[in-house]
């Protein structure tokens, strides 16, 4: 009995409801990230487990590091048009999946499948779709002679390398990725658009206003702060993502073609066993990562209180 009148206490029952949050969030999140702190500034590699502290000798060496620097720029490349991609389509099929049609629980079912599939068999079966042999994409377009021969739209070639050569491997990292978190986009601009009340569209429509005025004029203003969060998520999963990079290309074509800072930190402490390099590399998600969500916040905030 006096432990059911304790529970009825809010001071009680609220810390008690966020400690399993709390207790994860030390073990999986802060854990980890303290740890990639104290081996930064160390020279701990595999083979040599000895720690002594070495300062900012790790951050200026992949400063210096041109692989880093192609990684970062591969990186800001695959998360500004990765994110852009998924915010337009997002919004079309949010558009798409309000509307009443027949079968439409099986779209939904459809369109969410590439989310809650596991990414490494996704991105197992693109291999085979890009495959430089036998792609079927590429046998597609041989079929519709946009490829194969010197009048062709994409040329002479008989398959185009779509992971072999470096401009269609970013392409195809870029698509299959998209393809990846679009339904998680999708589905957050859906419930946002379900929020805006039908009485302010009514109105609209009752006032003239086309659809592109709607909108520009209502829709978007109004989910600002849900497109705020979109972009917020698809920013974490799409900056510190390596899946999908290192199915398909584990970084190339040579020169590090499609290196991203995730798949170099893999590269650099699991493969090349410098422990300390690689988490001078996962700790430079951290800047980056807070500016971006407290810039994204921040215009979020500003929208909501205007």
């Amino acid at each position: 009995m006096k432990t059911k009148r304790l529970l009825d206490r809010d001071e009680v029952l609220g810390p008690l409801c966020l400690l399993p949050v709390v207790i994860y969030m030390a073990l999986f999140i802060g854990f980890p990230f303290v740890m990639s702190f104290v081996y930064s500034i160390s020279n701990v590699t595999i083979g040599n487990p000895h720690y002594r502290i070495v300062g900012l000798q790790n951050f200026i060496a992949i400063v210096e590091d041109p692989v880093f620097r192609k990684s970062l720029v591969n990186t800001c490349i695959f998360t500004f048009v990765s994110i852009s991609i998924v915010i337009v389509l997002g919004h079309i099929l949010a558009e798409l999946l309000r509307r009443e049609f027949r079968g439409k629980w099986v779209v939904r079912f459809l369109v969410m499948l590439p989310w809650t599939a596991p990414i490494a068999l996704g991105a197992i079966g693109f291999l085979w779709f890009l495959d430089s042999v036998f792609s079927p994409i590429d046998w597609l377009l041989r079929t519709w002679g946009l490829l194969g021969s010197p009048d062709s739209l994409f040329g002479a070639q008989s398959n185009l390398y779509w992971l072999g050569r470096p401009e269609l491997a970013m392409t195809s990292v870029i698509l299959v990725h998209v393809w990846r978190i679009l339904p998680l986009a999708a589905v957050i601009l859906l419930a946002g658009m379900n929020a805006i009340p039908r009485e302010i569209i009514e109105a609209a429509q009752v006032d003239g206003a086309g659809y592109f005025r709607r909108l520009f004029h209502i829709i978007l203003p109004l989910l600002f702060p849900v497109i705020g969060v979109t972009i917020l998520f698809a920013t974490f999963f799409t900056f510190t993502d390596m899946t999908v990079v290192w199915i398909l290309t584990k970084g190339g074509p040579p020169p590090n073609s499609t290196q991203v800072l995730a798949s170099l930190a893999f590269l650099k402490g699991i493969a090349g066993g410098d422990l300390a390099q690689a988490a001078a590399v996962a700790l430079f998600f951290f800047p980056v990562l807070a500016g971006i969500a407290a810039i994204v916040l921040r215009l979020v905030k500003k929208a909501v209180v205007t």
